[in-house]
């Protein structure tokens, strides 16, 4: 028996990294599984591959290897319409309850705040922030009429807590996702669904081997001075190493967890 035995579980960013593992985690507790992924190109201030229709055929073969039931879709997190799209199917195709989400689907790039055009901070906040209110606006109409209550978590960051040089727009994002989530958590206590945010560190995935990360912090020493403080005395996890807190925070083993901000940072947010 797993810990998620009989649950449904909506994870946004499933193509790779950390959104596969959560749902293949997920799916490994007992749980039908329902990703999306934009499974394509999103910005030109990127500097890491993309994720791409293969990515997202590979996380259906692992979830595949599993044995799990799963419903996988390219949707971008800035589309309402998709988003709704595919869980009204999905939900309905899983008999009409969903009891978890993840709100995971994330960018990162690097600039001064000063230095950046418009439209890099814009589609940041869309993404990063917004994305994450689409996902619960999306996900929420339908936990509620399952009443089955549920767990909602959503992907923060050390950025969330700490904020960041070069990286004004992305702290910027990750706090409002902490603003969103405690207000999310107080308007859905009546109804026994439970949010919290996590927050990482650094976690090897391909958004970390951005060298434009590097770029930005060769440009400005000071920046990388700061940076180097924390990963010469912090660890980069792995994405399973998260997953251990969404598994977690997504079972009942939470029950009494809720408007919190649940950091998984190897004491980052502490050094």
């Amino acid at each position: 028996m797993g810990l998620l035995d009989g649950k449904v579980a909506f994870v946004t960013g499933v193509a790779r990294g950390q959104g596969r593992s959560h749902a293949i985690r997920l799916a490994r507790e007992g749980a039908k599984v329902i990703g999306i992924d934009i499974a394509g190109p999103v910005s030109e201030y990127n500097g890491y591959r993309p994720a791409a229709a293969a990515d997202l055929k590979e996380t259906d073969g692992l979830l595949r290897a599993e044995g799990a039931v799963f419903v996988l879709a390219t949707a971008d997190v800035r589309d309402s319409a998709a988003m709704d799209d595919v869980l009204s199917s999905a939900v309905a195709e899983f008999g009409g309850r969903l009891d978890v989400v993840v709100a995971n689907a994330g960018i990162s790039n690097w600039n001064r705040f000063w230095e950046m055009p418009d439209d890099q901070w814009l589609e940041m906040i869309d993404i990063n922030l917004t994305g994450v209110w689409r996902t619960l606006k999306t996900a929420v109409p339908h936990m509620i009429a399952a009443g089955n209550g549920g767990s909602i978590i959503t992907v923060s960051s050390v950025a969330g807590i700490k904020s960041l040089p070069a990286q004004a727009h992305y702290s910027a994002a990750k706090h409002g996702v902490v603003g969103l989530t405690k207000a999310a958590a107080a308007e859905l206590g009546e109804y026994g669904i439970r949010v919290n945010s996590i927050h990482p560190w650094g976690v090897m995935t391909t958004m970390v081997e951005d060298p434009k990360m590097a770029e930005a912090l060769s440009a400005h020493p000071g920046y990388g001075a700061w940076y180097a403080s924390i990963l010469h005395s912090v660890p980069i996890a792995d994405p399973d190493d998260i997953s251990n807190g969404v598994v977690w925070l997504a079972s009942d083993l939470a029950r009494s967890v809720t408007g919190t901000q649940f950091t998984m940072d190897m004491g980052a947010t502490k050094v």
